[in-house]
């Protein structure tokens, strides 16, 4: 199975090309929606593995329990080893289940070069902005410290690294019209591959 993958790095703007592929017919499969579903339904795991103050009515406390995991490596390696397998299983189920109906979908998986194992075949997308307007937008819409800011980003590969690694880049460093123009190239590059 061929998959689209669009990634990119924290606060780099991948919801707002989500948004403008909506509008233009694609569906989404968002792997952080999945993983926040599988972290609730994990949530005695979470417990078990990294303490009842994480949990709180049988809900995972996220922005608690992403305090802990972005600064630490072997937390963060083992609550990847808690979702990741479900979460691919769901993507697949998604990704099939779309193929099925004939619909055209993008899937949206954040650390997609970090964990990218599984689709060998997948053309990528990235949604790119510089570290400086990453940590400026991560500080304006998350009230998050400057020193949590920066674990979050360490905590994903560069994201120059990712633009290298792309097959498409979305520059997002600009304002939502040219942002609006990148997407309708991707788009384009989309409907060329496709038929």
């Amino acid at each position: 199975m061929q998959f689209i993958i669009l990634t990119g790095g924290i606060a780099s703007g991948k919801s707002s090309v989500c948004k403008i592929l909506l509008e233009n017919g694609f569906s989404i499969i968002d792997a952080d929606k999945i993983a926040h579903k599988i972290l609730d339904k994990k949530a005695a795991e979470i417990s078990d593995t990294f303490g009842g103050e994480f949990v709180e009515n049988g809900r995972v406390k996220r922005r608690e329990l992403g305090g802990l995991i972005f600064n630490d490596k072997r937390k963060r390696e083992a609550l990847e080893r808690i979702l990741h397998e479900d979460i691919y299983k769901a993507i697949q189920t998604k990704a099939a289940y779309l193929k099925r109906q004939k619909k055209p979908f993008i899937v949206d998986i954040p650390l997609f070069f970090e964990k990218s194992g599984i689709y060998k075949s997948a053309l990528t997308a990235v949604v790119y902005a510089p570290k400086e307007e990453q940590i400026k937008r991560l500080t304006q819409r998350d009230g998050l410290k400057k020193e949590e800011v920066k674990a979050r980003i360490a905590a994903q590969l560069d994201i120059e690294q990712k633009r290298a690694m792309a097959d498409v880049v979305i520059d997002n460093s600009k304002d939502s019209a040219h942002l609006q123009k990148e997407v309708e190239k991707f788009i384009k590059i989309l409907k060329e591959r496709t038929t």
